[in-house]
């Protein structure tokens, strides 16, 4: 992709609304821009990397047994009158009427059009366990939305309801999206450690909100030390008892503010890390509230009526994006891992119009696209400045400086954009080199 023909209007001042990291690069490297309170619009460069975490989401998602589904995100208030939550949700539901007077609602969350669907049709203990997923957009109307996509009213999210004959097999799909989670975001360069949480408008008995560790999170959370370098389940056979994995994982010391028992972690020995936390994902065993409520049952092994047990799990996709910012950047700008950057490399050319540089960077550009890697070719009649500054504002992982001395000598620059590590190679090394590390 030339940037002469991509869509990137990037800022060199931070913007006066902006108030955490996150936010102003994301408005700085032109990623998105707002259309009203807590709402934005995506652009380009900002799309491919919520494209990017959605597709870690959704492999690891399918790799865990659940099935992609797409719910609508206007939703009838009847269910919900079923439920017993259309009153009780409060100020955060966006309550609208369609043009018969029937009330309708923008979907906060799920819970209710997932049970329908299962109850409608499966009938029998052989249509479980089942875990439909979806990622989508959603609207909780925020009272004071702020931060950028950290507490907007518009997000994209991938939510995920299982359905299970009993409370064993129940947990054992809870086990699994907690698995799941933990390879989801580290897949994306986070850590993001399971902390028993309230359940909330949502319900249910057990609930872990995944958190982030980042010096701008939005509350204060404790935790064991262990938790930062703990190895990562690797190989995972979703089919076995995953109940060692899980209680490895939650059962060290960890909780954010409002849990937080001083006595409890000082009993149980913790060397405690106290810091700022951001909430990335969620984990709900639900029993049987909405199964009960909405009548969703099927025939048991014995010919008997069993309300199923529910389990739901969210990932804030488009927040993610902002939580990789807040932790993975420096002064000059974003620092996006492989995984889910928009680019993997730039490419920079130091003169434009020089027959020599023109020629070796459609060379490299071509080179790098044919191994199936995108690459953000910086051909703009602009200053070397300007264009070292967007590169690094941007994030981009690796970055190839094609200049007329380097190519007289058939050398180019290779530079990481994480460790700020450069070195001169010749075109078709540093090809080769990034070509192992797609």
């Amino acid at each position: 992709m030339r940037l002469s023909r991509f869509f990137a209007p990037t800022l060199k001042e931070n913007p006066t609304e902006a108030q955490i990291v996150s936010h102003r690069l994301m408005l700085r490297a032109g990623m998105i821009r707002q259309h009203a309170a807590g709402i934005y619009n995506w652009l380009p460069l900002g799309n491919r990397v919520l494209q990017n975490v959605a597709r870690i989401v959704r492999e690891e998602q399918n790799a865990a047994g659940a099935l992609e589904i797409i719910m609508p995100t206007i939703q009838s208030a009847d269910l919900w009158r079923e439920s017993g939550r259309y009153d009780d949700y409060g100020a955060e539901m966006l309550r609208i009427k369609d043009r018969h007077e029937r009330d309708m609602l923008y979907g906060p969350t799920h819970e209710e059009v997932v049970t329908d669907i299962f109850r409608s049709n499966a009938k029998s203990y052989r249509d479980v366990p089942k875990n439909l997923y979806q990622i989508t957009w959603k609207f909780r109307d925020e009272v004071r939305p702020r931060f950028g996509l950290m507490r907007g009213r518009e997000f994209l999210m991938k939510d995920a309801y299982s359905f299970d004959l009993d409370y064993a097999s129940a947990l054992h799909s809870y086990n699994q999206m907690i698995v799941a989670y933990l390879r989801t975001f580290a897949r994306m360069g986070l850590r993001a450690i399971p902390m028993a949480a309230e359940s909330g408008p949502i319900g249910g008995t057990l609930s872990h909100e995944f958190i982030v560790l980042a010096d701008t999170g939005e509350s204060a959370v404790y935790c064991h030390k262990a938790y930062l370098d703990k190895p990562i389940p690797e190989n995972v056979d979703y089919n076995a008892d995953l109940s060692r994995i899980v209680e490895d994982w939650t059962s060290l010391y960890a909780a954010a503010d409002e849990k937080h028992d001083p006595k409890k972690a000082e009993e149980l020995g913790a060397d405690l890390v106290s810091a700022r936390g951001i909430e990335v994902g969620h984990t709900f065993y639900l029993g049987k509230k909405y199964s009960a409520s909405l009548g969703a049952k099927v025939v048991g092994p014995d010919g008997n009526q069993v309300e199923v047990e529910m389990g739901c799990y969210g990932i804030g996709v488009s927040r993610c994006v902002a939580a990789i910012i807040e932790a993975s950047h420096d002064e000059n700008g974003i620092v996006w891992p492989d995984s889910v950057a928009p680019f993997h490399v730039g490419i920079v050319n130091l003169k434009v119009g020089d027959k020599a540089c023109d020629e070796a960077c459609e060379k490299i550009h071509d080179a790098i696209e044919r191994q199936g890697c995108d690459a953000l070719y910086d051909d703009r009649d602009e200053r070397a400045g300007v264009k070292f500054a967007d590169m690094d504002l941007m994030g981009i992982p690796w970055q190839i400086v094609v200049g007329p001395k380097g190519i007289a000598k058939g050398m180019v620059e290779l530079k990481r954009r994480a460790t700020g590590a450069k070195e001169e190679l010749s075109l078709e090394s540093a090809v080769s080199k990034l070509s192992v590390t797609i």
